[in-house]
């Protein structure tokens, strides 16, 4: 390991006692949404961060269809003792481009068949219901889930984007070790009413687009930044007038970022791993570099000044635009999608 990145350390999800590593990978963009990626190089990722230490892997059987499951199974072959590997299920992508749910008992049992095929494991350390199927009880969907975990096909259950209610009426069924939902300087919608519940029942909080898909890096300075088949030219928070106010504020971040001497998305990223010993964000790219770079923030310590003026800069709902294109997909347990 580099004499310059610290070492990533571990976390435990949940009463569960799911320990991984205190930074996530994840894997989505290594085969959709964000432009082209380069197997050799993702495939070289995930093993750079297996050495690094970063060593919980998040995926889902809808990200490319299959193909992320497959090309992480690649990656981790041989080493799979390393890994705290997690993915999901309930999603599919349609023909026309958007999403069906099913949280249906049976697709759940199918599905988990399908990922441990693709991902050419035996069990699955940490399984998750993608979205809330708002048309099947939850109760049905976690207590499928639960036979899997006394099948020894799935050893731990997680909940993405649900809400409180879904997460009350979850627990009641079987521990969930996890809440996967997006969380960062500028989305904070969690820490409304989620977040507490969710503590409350001891369940870890594993945020996705911690970096506020990679807005927050200050990487990106005008919307010509994006490719063509980059989902992010038509994101609300990309676009228009939206985008000019939210670079205010990636300036103001890099501004404190300059200060103490790291990068913005550094600074980002160690404001959530500060947010509590039971967070695990999972940073998402394709690259060796960026993860690198990632792995640098579990160096960064933050001052009670500092987090005192990430506040002032990021305060809940300083964010300009939604958090999807289409409203219907915002936080809540109606069919969602991208996480």
């Amino acid at each position: 390991m580099p004499a310059s990145l610290p070492p990533v350390g571990s976390r435990t999800l949940g009463r569960t006692g799911l320990a991984v590593s205190a930074l996530g990978l994840g894997c989505m963009g290594m085969s959709q949404m964000y432009g082209p990626a380069d197997r050799t190089e993702a495939i070289a990722t995930v093993r750079r961060a297996l050495d690094l230490g970063v060593t919980f892997l998040d995926t889902s059987d809808v990200y490319g269809s299959g193909h992320n499951e497959e090309l992480v199974g690649e990656a981790i072959a041989g080493r799979r003792d390393e890994v705290q590997l997690a993915t999901k299920f309930s999603l599919t992508r349609t023909a026309g481009g958007g999403m069906t749910i099913d949280g249906r008992p049976e697709n759940v049992r199918a599905c988990a068949e399908a990922s441990l095929r693709r991902l050419d494991v035996d069990v699955i350390d940490l399984y998750y219901q993608h979205r809330v199927d708002p048309r099947v009880p939850i109760e049905d969907t976690v207590g499928a889930m639960a036979e899997l975990v006394q099948q020894g096909k799935v050893r731990h259950l997680g909940l993405s984007e649900a809400s409180a209610a879904s997460i009350r009426r979850a627990v009641a069924v079987h521990p969930i070790a996890a809440l996967q939902s997006e969380w960062s300087l500028w989305t904070r919608d969690l820490e409304e009413e989620v977040l507490g519940v969710a503590r409350e029942h001891g369940i870890g909080i594993v945020p996705f687009s911690p970096l506020g898909r990679g807005f927050l890096t200050g990487a990106i300075s005008s919307p010509a930044d994006f490719g063509d088949d980059d989902w992010r030219r038509n994101h609300p928070r990309f676009t228009g007038e939206a985008f000019a106010a939210n670079l205010r504020l990636v300036d103001d971040v890099r501004a404190l970022a300059r200060e103490k001497g790291v990068t913005a998305g550094q600074l980002a990223l160690a404001w959530v791993l500060a947010q509590g010993d039971d967070v695990v964000p999972i940073p998402g790219t394709k690259r060796r570099t960026y993860l690198e770079e990632n792995v640098g923030a579990v160096g960064v310590e933050l001052s009670a000044d500092d987090l005192a003026r990430l506040e002032a800069i990021a305060p809940p709902g300083a964010a300009t635009g939604g958090r999807y294109v289409d409203a219907g997909y915002a936080y809540g347990d109606s069919p969602e999608w991208a996480g």
